[in-house]
């Protein structure tokens, strides 16, 4: 059940956060990770900012 809970959290971007963390710890020790709010606007900024076209 544990790893149906996972797959749906992963799947759905529930564990963004937390995957973010783990990819600073691994790849990025020297920089401090960004708090989870800080994290998420960053996250709507690079989702919605940028060209917009219908083609």
């Amino acid at each position: 059940m544990e790893k149906l809970w996972r797959l749906i959290r992963q799947l759905s971007g529930e564990d963004a956060y937390e995957r973010y963390l783990d990819h600073v710890r691994k790849c990025h020790p020297e920089m401090a990770p960004l708090d989870r709010k800080a994290f998420f606007v960053r996250e709507e900024e690079r989702k919605w900012n940028g060209i917009r076209r219908c083609c």
